[in-house]
Parts: C-alpha cells; sequence; structure tokens
C-alpha cells in the first residue's frame, strides 16, 4: 500500500486555460509545505508523467507534492509556446490554488529541463513560495535562444536556489552553469551528478536521487 493518496483537480488560469493536476498527499504530512513540480519542455513531450516518481517519492517522505500538465499537454486546454512565457501563467495558476485549497505554510517551486527556466519566471510572483530547485536548467547556448529571457528572474531572486545538474549535461557545462551563478542574488546552491547526461538525469533512474537532493535542500532552509 502506498504512504499517500492520489488526488485530481482541473486549475484554471487567468486567461482561461483548464490545467489537469495531480496531488499526492502523504498520509502522514511531516511539514505544511508543498512542493509543486514543473515538467520538461511541452514541445519535445514533456508531461506530468514524467514528474510522478519524484511526486511519490517526497509525498512517501511526508511533502504533499502537486504535478500539472501545461497548456496544450495532455487534458490540459490551450497550445504550447515556443519560448514558455505563456506557461510562467500555468505556474502562477497552479501556485495560486495550492495556497487557496492546500492551505500551505510555503511552497517549494521544482523545475526539471525547460520547466526550471519557467518555473524560475514564477517563482518571485507568489508570495507563499519559500525556495526553487531546477533540474537541469539549460543555460547553455542553444538553450538560450528559447529560455534566455527566463535567466533574469530567477538569478535577480532573493529566495534561496538548488541547481542540479549531470556533469555530462548536454545543454550546459558545468563552467556555463558557475558562471550564472556568479551574478546570482540571494543563496544558491549546486548539486552536480557525476556522470549524468541531461536527459539521462531526467529519466526515473534518477528520481530518488533527484528527491534526495530537494530533501537536503528543505532542510537546509
Amino acid at each position: 500500500m502506498p504512504s499517500y493518496t492520489l488526488e485530481s483537480s482541473t486549475v484554471e488560469t487567468l486567461d482561461g486555460v483548464n490545467l489537469m493536476t495531480r496531488i499526492f498527499k502523504p498520509k502522514q504530512v511531516k511539514d505544511n509545505m508543498v512542493i509543486v513540480l514543473v515538467h520538461q519542455y511541452s514541445i519535445m513531450g514533456g508531461c506530468q508523467a514524467l514528474m510522478k516518481g519524484m511526486a511519490s517519492g517526497l509525498a512517501e517522505k511526508g511533502y504533499a507534492a502537486v504535478t500539472f500538465d501545461m497548456r496544450g499537454v495532455g487534458q490540459s486546454t490551450g497550445k504550447p509556446s515556443l519560448t514558455g512565457f505563456a506557461e510562467v501563467a500555468d505556474v502562477v495558476a497552479v501556485c495560486n490554488w495550492v495556497s487557496q485549497n492546500l492551505s500551505p505554510n510555503k511552497i517549494l517551486l521544482v523545475g526539471s529541463s525547460a520547466g526550471a527556466p519557467i518555473a524560475g519566471s514564477a517563482v518571485d510572483q507568489i508570495e507563499q513560495i519559500i525556495g526553487y530547485v531546477s533540474l537541469g536548467y539549460p543555460f547553455g547556448m542553444m538553450a538560450s535562444i528559447l529560455f534566455g529571457r527566463h535567466h533574469k528572474a530567477i538569478l535577480q531572486s532573493p529566495k534561496p536556489k538548488l541547481f542540479v545538474m549531470g556533469t555530462e549535461d548536454g545543454f550546459t557545462s558545468v563552467k556555463q552553469l558557475d558562471n550564472k551563478l556568479k551574478s546570482a542574488a540571494g543563496h544558491n546552491e549546486t548539486r552536480l551528478i557525476e556522470g549524468a547526461g541531461h536527459f539521462e538525469m531526467e529519466g526515473p533512474a534518477f528520481d530518488s536521487e533527484m528527491v534526495k537532493c530537494i530533501l537536503e535542500f528543505i532542510a537546509s532552509l
């Protein structure tokens, strides 16, 4: 028997998009924090199902976790955008819904791959968000053509941030990550996963490692 229950809901954004959302509720709550997970690039097959392993792992450790399909993915309405700016409204809507319906005293925002810049642009728009975790933020040159305009929001945020990245990430080198974080405001941590590639780190084999990184970051807040 799993140590959590799974519920579903529909969240409406300010521009009328309906987002299919899942809530992983622990049977024994460790902390009144909700962890909202933002999936990978919609146009390349990103969806909330890819976040299930991490969400269930966090719920098993006593933390409520929320996943959702961004606009144009799965049964969510609307159309995905190329640069992820429309999807920032999706993250804000889900976090506002969490605040109103789950009544947490704090929210941790976690973004994977392209979900990291999208989540990063929403961090300072929601007061209850107390920290941010990036799993494979695409800071590299080519990815920046699409997501470069998101960088400023997260790098200037005073909220605590953790950047997890594989040392063999094909989109961002360790040096590029270090250079970006030199100018970052607030408290910033990095966690390098030795030998892991970008898409490899997104896979289920690394879910438990990602959960461990997130829990260690929560403990430091």
